[in-house]
């Protein structure tokens, strides 16, 4: 169609280019014209001018010719279809061929009008492992599809993380869906699925090939649900949940019918103590509370984030003291979080607030206990407070220092307030401890002074003053079952200084009736040179740790009854940091650390 109209616009063009010309070949002969047509030319408008070579060269440049043209056209094809036809495969290239061949298309089907790429071939996989196996998602629908997971080719040899998703040595190419596939293995290798998860997808499984096999039956027997909830526990690759462990306290308890009862007896100077993996990540702030479960291996950890984290303590890889769950009180910083004994199925915890919360584990609901009727004056903070270890009394060290100091005395179930326990002290109330039986308890005003107090009574038994107190600090008790009987049976009672003296006095010939108003102490300690601001005893009475959070890897190990301080440990090697808390565990095997930057060290302590 193009050649019909370009014809005779070259014709009249090389007509005007041999009129203008001031000279013309005509069978090799040169004639000159005055610039006016001749007659011969006017008198046919048909007669044309010979074109010679120069003239046909110049024109086939600027225009070209017929022949050019197709020679063009072909080259055009042929350079296509060499882009084309590698990624197009052998069927494709055969197509192309056959339409070379014809000069119309309309033979053609249209399946061959329409090409698919569907990327280059991959090589195909060996059969997958038993671990593939149990952690495929195939059989689980997924909401969306993705075309191009299936046209993406990933090389594992050439990006050396990758060669890890390898099943063999020499395995390259794989294509986007069979990455994914290993990504996720890889993944669930690192961090096992939970025990939720693994559960969800065990019940589903089951329920799925009970469905779709030929011979299942409407009938299920009580035996069968047994069965499968005993596969699910078999295959839990990580610490259940919270509430599985609660229901199930058997899970949690370790099997020491071939242990002997207690620890065993530890020698003074030289302690046989190693480290372990460290408790869950580096939290956002300082933990500044810290204890142990009294029957499971839990631990309870909270700080200034406002955010009570719950462990379980199982050093064995590959998820080493998982996070089981963790509660975030909006906009209260946590001074203080403790297990009500002697189940721990409830938590307490409180800040620098006029109320406190109480977290039921087994329910899962939180209370807010927001005042003491007929107290509030004197209890404007709840962030300082300690259960007693029989679990029925909440003891909060009150605000107001009007005539010394004074504790405020709860019932752990009611809430309600039943007693007060005031102390002679200027600068009110330093700390206090509880009687091993939680009958009474003991109070240190920061002047030093001390009170022993019978809850049964509801009266002050005896009055004694620390020697050479400079600002007590802190106290503690410990050594159960070998001191006085009236006074809660506890053998040692530690006081701490701001000047970090601790002393440390014997109560095994204390009592009632015979009690010093000025004891002498068994031992004073004199390794820290910052206040003392953590004394904690183990439960079996063994031991003893002395810390201050105001100097880096202040924390020493006493032995008992030799009062004794470990030389062996810690070494300046030891990372400890700034101290904020201390704990035992309840067999005395594990002794956990908090600093301020929000990390958990745990040792296991061997006799």
């Amino acid at each position: 169609m193009s050649r019909t109209k370009e014809a005779p616009t070259r014709s009249r063009i090389a007509e005007r280019i041999q009129q203008n010309a001031p000279f013309a070949r005509v069978n090799g002969a040169s004639e000159t014209f005055s610039g006016f047509e001749s007659e011969d030319h006017e008198q046919g408008d048909d007669d044309q001018w010979e074109k010679d070579s120069l003239e046909l060269e110049l024109e086939n440049a600027v225009f070209g010719d017929e022949l050019g043209f197709h020679e063009h056209l072909r080259e055009h094809g042929a350079s296509r279809d060499r882009h084309i036809r590698p990624l197009l495969g052998p069927s494709a290239s055969q197509n192309t061929m056959r339409n070379d061949e014809q000069d119309d298309i309309q033979d053609i089907d249209d399946a061959d009008l329409f090409i698919l790429d569907s990327g280059p071939s991959v090589k195909p996989l060996p059969p997958t492992s038993h671990l593939d196996q149990e952690t495929s998602l195939d059989d689980i629908e997924a909401a969306w599809h993705d075309s191009d997971d299936e046209r993406i080719v990933v090389s594992l040899q050439t990006n050396p993380r990758l060669r890890k998703l390898r099943n063999y040595e020499d395995e390259d190419l794989v294509n986007g869906k069979e990455y994914i596939k290993r990504l996720r293995r890889q993944f669930e290798r690192l961090y096992p699925v939970p025990g939720w998860a693994t559960q969800s997808r065990t019940k589903r499984g089951a329920h799925r090939s009970r469905q779709g096999s030929p011979n299942a039956s409407d009938d299920s027997s009580p035996r069968s649900h047994v069965e499968d909830d005993m596969s699910v526990d078999s295959c839990a690759l990580s610490a259940p949940p919270l509430a599985k462990l609660l229901q199930r306290p058997n899970a949690l308890i370790q099997q020491r019918q071939n242990v002997p009862k207690g620890k065993g007896k530890l020698r003074p100077e030289v302690i046989d103590i190693r480290r372990t993996k460290d408790v869950g990540e580096a939290q956002p702030s300082a933990i500044t509370s810290l204890g142990f479960h009294p029957q499971h291996p839990l631990l309870i950890s909270s700080g200034p984030a406002s955010t009570i984290s719950l462990h379980h303590i199982s050093p064995r890889p590959p998820n080493p003291n998982p996070l089981l769950t963790s509660l975030h009180v909006h906009s209260t910083s946590i001074a203080t979080s403790s297990f009500l004994p002697p189940s721990g199925s409830k938590i307490l915890l409180a800040g620098r607030r006029r109320f406190f919360h109480s977290w039921d584990l087994e329910t899962g609901r939180v209370e807010k206990i927001s005042r003491i009727y007929g107290h509030q004056s004197e209890q404007k903070s709840m962030e300082r407070f300690k259960l007693s270890p029989c679990g029925r009394w909440i003891g909060l060290v009150g605000s107001q220092r009007k005539g010394g100091g004074l504790i405020n005395v709860l019932d752990a179930h009611t809430n309600q307030w039943i007693a007060e326990v005031r102390v002679e002290s200027r600068g009110g109330v330093a700390d206090f401890a509880w009687w091993s039986d939680g009958e009474g308890m003991t109070v240190l005003g920061k002047g030093g002074e001390a009170v022993e107090w019978d809850g049964r009574q509801k009266k002050v038994l005896v009055r004694w003053v620390d020697e050479g107190a400079v600002g007590t600090t802190v106290a503690a008790m410990g050594g159960h079952a070998d001191g006085a009987r009236d006074m809660g049976g506890d053998r040692w009672v530690a006081v701490g200084s701001s000047s970090g003296i601790v002393n440390i006095y014997d109560r095994k010939s204390w009592g009632a009736g015979n009690q010093p108003a000025s004891p002498k102490p068994t031992r004073v300690f004199d390794q820290l040179t910052t206040p003392t601001s953590h004394l904690a005893f183990s439960p079996d009475g063994q031991l003893m740790v002395m810390a201050s959070r105001w100097k880096r890897d202040a924390l020493r190990i006493v032995h008992l009854p030799s009062c004794t301080v470990y030389k062996n440990w810690p070494t300046s090697s030891t990372p400890l940091g700034r101290i904020t808390a201390v704990a035992f565990s309840p067999t005395s095997e594990m002794l956990a650390v908090a600093n301020e930057q929000g990390k958990i060290r745990l040792w296991e302590i061997r006799a």
